[in-house]
């Protein structure tokens, strides 16, 4: 590195100032909320919310669906940095304009992280409405955040996947929707870099590669924070049945819909993960 690199993480500490010059919390977990799922940073107390227009390095989406909001503050008791609403590939710009954000929550305090995002199953037994809990990926949008200079100072060059969801808070998932009377299902998530919707040949393809879901997001915000040493999980929502499972056309309306449903269970297996975190 020399003296004129400029790293997200530097964006991050620009960006860690501002917050802190908001708020005296320190946020142990991050949060990025996904399509339509919004209304879980609606239990969140003690709040302070930033728009990502006056955030350096955050990009508001052009998505219905995403606010564009940095929010930080409580889940019962603990401190919370939630991304309501974030900014896809297939938007434009660069493939590591998602590093600054995961960046910030790990340079906040965070130690874990909670992705949420809606998908598309492939899988007619898992249908609009129901919550997959993610135990691995493929990443099939052809590009990886961490392309470029790496910053020794977040994370190494090439880092492990091997467990890039980590087993123990699924274990604890499962077991809080078992406590809580919820279905749940595990399954592995492929990412599409989109933003058309994909082909029934396609579909057709990612089955035989092993995937449950697919989706536009979370592979490369999964990657960055495992690269900077984060705790990590994901649940997903399913929408819709993929392309050539049902013979309906997918749109984003559906999307947003039943996102909405199924939100409110997700929010309760986030909110009582939280409580249930080591924090030490």
């Amino acid at each position: 590195m020399t003296n004129s690199d400029i790293y997200p993480s530097d964006i991050s500490n620009i960006t860690c100032e501002i917050i802190r010059n908001k708020t005296n919390i320190i946020p142990m977990v991050g949060i990025v909320l996904g399509s339509g799922m919004g209304n879980i940073a609606d239990s969140i107390t003690n709040k302070v919310i930033f728009s990502y227009n006056d955030l350096p390095g955050f990009t508001k989406s052009t998505v219905s669906g995403h606010a564009g909001q940095l929010i930080i503050g409580l889940l019962n008791g603990i401190g919370i940095c939630c991304m309501k609403g974030r900014v896809h590939l297939y938007e434009g710009g660069k493939v590591n304009k998602v590093l600054v954000p995961i960046y910030t929550m790990k340079l906040l305090g965070c130690k874990y992280f909670i992705v949420t995002a809606s998908v598309g199953s492939l899988r007619k037994n898992v249908g609009p409405g129901s919550i997959v809990c993610i135990k691995d990926h493929i990443n099939m949008m052809g590009c990886n955040p961490l392309i470029g200079s790496n910053d020794i100072r977040m994370g190494l060059r090439f880092p492990s996947m091997n467990e890039a969801y980590n087993k123990k808070l699924r274990n604890k998932i499962h077991e809080i929707c078992k406590n809580k009377d919820i279905e749940i299902h595990d399954g592995i998530y492929l990412s599409t870099l989109g933003p058309s919707f994909e082909t029934p040949a396609e579909i057709r393809a990612f089955k035989i590669l092993g995937a449950d879901v697919v989706g536009m997001s979370t592979v490369p915000e999964i990657i960055a924070a495992n690269h900077c040493g984060l705790i990590c999980c994901g649940l997903t929502i399913v929408v819709n049945l993929a392309s050539g499972l049902t013979d309906k056309e997918i749109t984003h309306e559906e999307t947003l819909h039943y996102s909405g449903l199924a939100s409110s269970n997700v929010c309760k297996i986030i909110s009582n993960l939280v409580s249930e975190l080591n924090i030490d």
